[in-house]
């Protein structure tokens, strides 16, 4: 086991989780209370890293190298490809886009304060995209050791929030109870989106070998960090502010500047804005480096210089343009964020355990079922995540309750939150 990449995995899965979604759940969970909302994380966290095993059982059967498009096909043919590429592709241009939106007006917002630069919109959009997309062309590697760097910064930014934030709360604030019980599935969609890290599982995979011990450790330790995380800022921003003051606070910059008052100190602030910086550029790495190996495997490009850069352009310039020239394009698309994010996450891994676990069963006895690696890569018996049937079924009940609830919000008949 290389413990330098399991390490740097993990900060990877970890580091694309806690992006700057994270700032909204305090607003989306304001009407449940401290204990309701921290349940339904936990609940939400054990779903996700329940289905993160699902793809590790499939990707035991398939080449080190496959991603959700090769899988896809191998065990639910071609309409399934159909289906997995486009929530894929959907889900992570749409992200991109935000990113690269938010991304390029923040380094504008630097560059323009610190250095005293009169710059145009557009230069730090695509300054943004070429930085992270340079160290995404580069390599898992060059993600690895720009992620380490960024996080390890991260968690000194939040460190700073916390800080400031923990002496101010109070007990009675956390105790409060949920203003209308039908808030709960309001809030579902997003505190699930806030725990989405799949689309990345290919790339690590392919980085660490097909050593499912490290892998699941990966995947239970680089999810189980955000929890953490978030229960912590949970824990802050809930106990500080009470009921009332989340539920005035309809965005996020208003919900800062709440904090920043009642505590009287602006370095409030400035730490949550340095956080969530940092916080948008490791989402941003994470998923523009799944989508750039997805790219790579849907359009065969080989791992030389041209064929990385081929596959770069097809990664980055589509969400670029989109940020540059229709902005509301992929603003409209993340409305969808959570039904997609459903799909890749719960409905697919779901069908394509199945559909393996089916072959499995008819193969003649005596058949090896393990995925013969090179020497450098652990053999590893069959692995299989418990729960059976009944645990498939309730996954993907809850997957069905998600995209109910975000299509009732976009309709209106239930309060839209976060």
């Amino acid at each position: 086991m290389n413990m330098s990449k399991t390490f740097g995995s993990t900060l990877i899965i970890a580091g694309t989780t806690i992006g700057a979604g994270m700032l909204a759940l305090p607003l989306a969970s304001a009407g449940l209370g401290f204990t309701a909302a921290t349940l339904t994380m936990v609940g939400i966290w054990a779903l996700m890293i329940y289905t993160a095993l699902l793809m590790l059982e499939v990707h035991q059967h398939a080449d080190k190298n496959a991603t959700l498009h090769t899988l896809a096909h191998q065990l639910l043919g071609r309409k399934g490809q159909v289906i997995a590429s486009f929530a894929m592709m959907f889900l992570f241009y749409a992200l991109c886009a935000a990113y690269i939106a938010g991304g390029g007006s923040q380094l504008n917002d630097k560059l323009t304060n610190w250095m005293g630069l009169d710059l145009a919109p557009q230069v730090g959009t695509v300054g943004f995209t070429v930085i992270i997309a340079t160290v995404v062309s580069i390599g898992t590697h060059s993600v690895d050791m720009v992620n380490r760097i960024l996080f390890t910064l991260k968690v000194i930014a939040l460190a700073v929030m916390l800080f400031l934030l923990m002496p101010h709360v109070q007990g009675v604030h956390l105790v409060e109870m949920p203003i209308q019980k039908g808030l709960i599935i309001s809030a579902l969609p997003v505190i699930f989106t806030s725990f989405g890290f799949h689309g990345s599982i290919p790339s690590i995979v392919r980085y660490v070998g097909l050593d499912i011990k490290a892998l699941r450790k990966i995947m239970v330790v680089g999810s189980a960090t955000p929890l953490m995380v978030y229960i912590l800022w949970q824990v802050a921003s809930q106990g500080v502010l009470g009921q009332p003051d989340l539920m005035a606070s309809t965005t996020l910059g208003s919900f800062i500047a709440t904090l920043s008052n009642i505590l009287h100190n602006p370095l409030v602030s400035q730490s949550v804005s340095v956080f969530a910086d940092l916080a948008l550029a490791t989402s941003f790495l994470g998923v523009s480096l799944g989508l750039f190996d997805f790219i790579s495997d849907i359009l065969n490009r080989d791992n030389q210089v041209k064929g990385r850069m081929q596959t770069a352009l097809v990664t980055f310039v589509p969400p670029l343009c989109f940020a540059l020239f229709y902005p509301q394009g992929f603003i409209m698309a993340l409305g969808y964020a959570a039904i997609a994010l459903v799909i890749l996450a719960i409905f697919l891994p779901v069908a394509m355990v199945r559909a393996q676990r089916k072959q499995i069963n008819t193969l003649p006895v005596g058949k090896e079922t393990h995925t013969t690696t090179t020497d450098k890569e652990i053999k590893t018996a069959t692995y299989q995540v418990r729960g059976g049937t009944p645990a498939l079924i309730t996954v993907t009940s809850i997957g069905i309750l998600i995209i109910s609830a975000q299509l009732l919000q976009m309709i209106g008949i239930i309060p839209s939150v976060g």
